[in-house]
């Protein structure tokens, strides 16, 4: 089964820090966007695999992120 998750990065002093909209508790760090994708894939994997381990619900995921614009 394929599932999607919105992920929103976000710019810090040492780099990026990346987070699951619809899972907060997978977050990570990296010094570059990439490295910060990567590393919150490997962090979503083991995530997974802990709440299937304690027989947890997995969430749905499938949000969507959209920017508003306003003029201020």
């Amino acid at each position: 089964m394929v599932r999607s998750y919105t992920a929103k990065y976000t710019k810090i002093g040492s780099g990026y820090m990346g987070q699951l909209v619809e899972w907060p508790e997978v977050i990570t760090e990296g010094k570059t966007i990439e490295e910060c994708r990567a590393l919150l894939r490997d962090a979503l994997q083991e995530m997974m695999e802990a709440y299937k381990q304690q027989g947890k619900e997995i969430p749905a995921g499938g949000d969507l992120l959209e920017q508003v614009l306003i003029e201020a």
